[in-house]
């Protein structure tokens, strides 16, 4: 099915093409999701933050804005979906067109700008979703806000009682001087403001792959500090290896198949600079069970992807959670956890 329907997807301008798809997922759940795949293998139970994870498989944030198709990327096989970036209200984001595929590199570039139509709009979404797994809710600032920090606050305590975690975005690229939240005491600010509004619920921290690996150890200090219960590294790159696609020289993130080098080096110098202190979530480049598994076994304790699916289809999160469950098996471990320790010796 997906090879009949991707010609017809990629016929169309990439965000209608995005816009089809959530649509069909949505409209597929309301039927109740018949040839959903089938339950995660034991094996690839984990825990992060006190969240019982079936999968350590993630749907990244950036693909379902609006949390309109909940319950069909959980059918799909995602262990979580991470819905966002939200933000405190609606914003159209950038001017079209903004999302552009490198089909020759299997990457994405993208400017969106944080297009949304607003948490408050969003959240009953999110709440009535049947939560076949954990949820996430990312949220952001607006483009204009005065203040930045009091969105993150606001973002934060409206998601935190719906959400299993609540994602802090100060990572994006397309909105500009957002990624300035990564430093000094404008970290320090925004973390003690989100973690006092979050309550009970666990709170991630969603960093940039630009960040060299001093500006990645201030961020895990910070972090740490602030009592954050995972960081996701990481979102896209404005960083540009060898490409081959005519929209190379678009501006905007890349991610996909090219982000993959930078994300694992990315993943190396935060595990170095947590010391195991904090759980480690990694993005870019995710394809394949078996990258799943080098960056679980890398220092990851869950991992997530978005742009894969551009190119590998629907029944990528299935094919990962088979193959990671067959690795692990091969290699004689009972659980991810184990997995892990037996890696980092």
């Amino acid at each position: 099915m997906s090879s009949l329907l991707r010609p017809a997807l990629f016929a169309l301008d990439a965000e209608r093409a995005h816009g089809f798809t959530i649509d069909a997922l949505a409209a597929w759940a309301k039927l109740g999701t018949p040839f959903a795949a089938p339950a995660p293998d034991p094996v690839l139970r984990t825990q992060v933050a006190g969240l019982d994870f079936a999968s350590p498989l993630g749907l990244a944030a950036g693909v379902d804005k609006n949390a309109e198709a909940i319950d069909g990327w959980f059918a799909l096989g995602f262990g979580s979906v991470e819905v966002g970036t939200l933000t405190p209200l609606p914003q159209p984001g950038n001017p079209k067109p903004r999302i552009f595929r490198l089909v020759e590199d299997e990457g994405v570039i993208n400017r969106l700008g944080f297009n949304n139509g607003g948490i408050d709009a969003a959240l009953p979404r999110a709440k009535a979703a049947r939560r076949k797994g954990v949820l996430g809710i990312n949220v952001g600032a607006n483009k204009d806000a005065a203040d930045r920090i009091a969105d993150y606050r606001a973002g934060v305590t409206k998601a935190a009682p719906v959400a299993d975690y609540v994602t802090i975005n100060i990572s994006s690229p397309n909105t500009p001087g957002l990624r300035d939240l990564q430093h000094g005491a404008a970290l320090a600010e925004l973390l003690a403001a989100c973690a006092e509004a979050r309550g009970a619920t666990p709170l991630f921290l969603k960093i940039a792959p630009d960040l060299d690996a001093a500006g990645i150890d201030q961020v895990a200090r910070a972090a740490i500090d602030a009592k954050i219960d995972a960081l996701i590294v990481s979102n896209t790159t404005i960083s540009r290896p060898p490409l081959r696609s005519g929209n190379a020289g678009e501006t905007g993130g890349l991610s996909g198949a090219p982000l993959a080098a930078l994300a694992r080096a990315k993943l190396a110098e935060a595990r170095a600079a947590t010391g195991g202190q904090m759980p480690l979530i990694s993005v870019g480049g995710i394809g394949s069970a078996g990258e799943a598994y080098a960056r679980l076994t890398g220092g990851a304790s869950l991992v997530q992807l978005y742009s894969a699916l551009v190119y590998r289809g629907p029944g990528l999160a299935r094919a990962i959670n088979a193959g990671l469950a067959a690795l692990l098996r091969r290699d004689g471990f009972a659980s991810l956890a184990e997995a892990r320790a037996a890696k980092a010796l």
